[in-house]
């Protein structure tokens, strides 16, 4: 079985202790991976630090050929990439590829390096005083990112990091690395210097290790909420930077003017798109008025069952495996929990089963309905293809609810009505909103985050936020007297007046 190594300094790295990598439509275990300890996070930390003197006074001009390289290479073997995330991970290859995709579009943004970090100058602030300010690198920054966007949130993060000069210490899932190795050194093939980009693998061992470095000077999280949570308050205690994207449980609010039909045909994907292991993913559909509820399940119920569940790496299959055979136990529990809560369990998926897949960890689709805020299954993010159905007498009370959850990372809502859209938009306490648009994630060159419970930190991921995150902005004002001119010493506080 093979081994996936860490990638230090431009050099394949071995550790000594390792954890199985499985593929999930089998049930099996295909490979290993390294998991790094403290010394070897030391020695990734080592080569960042010897490789930052000269990446950051490499013109922003010249880090950007080396992402227009990288990009490059990811539209060369994106379907390689795709294919190593659906082994891994169980996804769909339509779904990973969509994955890769959104990838190479934040890849694309930071090539404008150039552009993205130009300061600003003015010119006689006061008499012979010129005054400007830039962006300048942190120094070493590291990433931790999750299993369910194994190739696209790295992308979220070290080439905007790269691009403004830090290099860039990379601890990718241990459940699914390999096309995260596999992007990484794409990104070495495109020319950067080594020690710029280092990849880590590893568990709780070398989280706590990247957290603890004081070279590490900023880091970036997306996981679930208690990690998060944990991760911020270390980091932050230790004087560093940190954005950490945590839990969510996003509600899509269905109007009685609505359109039906686009509207289930978008929750479907919404809900049951890589099997419910997005964190924009909808799990809770609010519907305004019982005859909107009941209308809902009776179009959503056949197209459930319809659903074409199977290996991911198999095409035309709407829903792959869950990740591990730990998730679908968990996700199984919060089924049988909201059935001895009371909620109707419309549709069962518990008994799913993949013909020469026996093994794998398949759960089909599961739909309850008269959900009640107070249960588990409507306060906690599930993680799996469970949608549940809350029923309430108008949009307000709908605001009311979503407003109270303790996470507020995406939501929408499906009306016709513009002054509803343009209410829901303004009151609802969520970071991403979308109108008829089940999944508002934000384009590269906008950014993404949560409220509340949903992101620890000031600044949102990608785009615009990166830019700030991974950069320090120097504020110069200068001034050359006229060498024939005395100036007399001012005790008052400077001004321009």
């Amino acid at each position: 079985m093979s081994v996936i190594a860490h990638l230090i300094n431009g050099e394949r790295v071995l550790g000594e202790r390792t954890a199985e990598v499985f593929d999930p439509s089998r049930g099996l275990a295909i490979r290993r991976v390294s998991l790094a300890d403290h010394a070897t996070v030391q020695q990734a930390v080592a080569a960042a630090a010897a490789a930052f003197p000269v990446w950051r006074n490499t013109p922003p001009a010249r880090r950007a050929q080396v992402l227009f390289r990288f990009k490059q290479l990811l539209d060369e073997h994106r379907d390689e990439i795709a294919r190593l995330i659906s082994e891994e991970h169980g996804k769909t290859l339509e779904d990973a590829a969509g994955e890769v995709q959104r990838g190479i579009e934040n890849v694309e943004y930071a090539c404008g390096a150039p552009e993205l970090l130009k300061g600003e100058y003015s010119r006689n602030v006061g008499p012979n005083i010129d005054a400007w300010s830039d962006f300048q690198p942190l120094g070493i920054v590291a990433g931790i990112t999750p299993f369910n966007f194994p190739a696209m949130v790295p992308l979220w993060m070290y080439p905007l990091a790269i691009a403004c000069g830090n290099c860039f210490i990379l601890k990718p899932s241990e459940r699914d690395p390999s096309s995260a190795m596999y992007v990484a050194e794409l990104m070495l093939q495109a020319g950067l210097p080594k020690g710029v980009l280092n990849v880590v693998h590893g568990d709780r061992a070398a989280v706590d290790a990247l957290i603890e470095a004081p070279e590490i000077k900023a880091l970036s999280f997306v996981g679930s909420t208690p990690v998060a949570e944990h991760i911020y308050t270390e980091g932050t205690r230790r004087g560093k930077r940190v954005q950490a994207l945590g839990g969510a449980k996003n509600h899509a609010v269905l109007m009685p003017d609505a359109d039906l039909d686009n509207a289930v045909s978008a929750l479907m994907g919404a809900a049951y798109g890589s099997c419910g292991e997005r964190c924009m993913a909808i799990s809770v559909v609010v519907c305004v008025g019982d005859q909107v509820a009941d209308a809902l399940v009776a179009k959503l119920v056949p197209q459930i069952q319809a659903l074409k569940v199977g290996a991911g790496t198999e095409c035309g299959m709407d829903m792959g495996p869950l990740v591990t055979a730990a998730q679908r136990e968990k996700v199984l529990s919060y089924i049988e929990d909201g059935v001895a809560a009371g909620a109707e369990l419309v549709l069962d998926g518990r008994n799913v089963s993949v013909v020469g897949h026996e093994q794998g960890f398949f759960l089909g689709g599961c739909l309850f309905d008269r959900v009640m805020p107070d249960m588990r299954i409507y306060r906690e993010e599930i993680f799996g293809p469970v949608l549940c159905i809350v029923r309430v007498g108008s949009l307000e009370q709908a605001i009311q609810l979503i407003n109270a959850h303790e996470y507020g990372n995406g939501t929408c809502i499906f009306t016709r009505d513009g002054e509803a859209a343009r209410l829901f938009c303004e009151e609802v306490e969520v970071g991403m909103v979308g109108v008829n648009v089940p999944l508002p994630v934000p384009v590269a060159y906008h950014s993404f985050g949560g409220w509340k419970r949903s992101l620890f930190g000031d600044l949102h991921a990608y785009g615009p936020d990166g830019v700030r995150f991974y950069t320090r902005r120097k504020a110069i004002t200068q001034k050359w007297p006229q060498r024939a001119s005395h100036e007399a010493a001012q005790f008052a506080f400077p001004s321009n007046r």
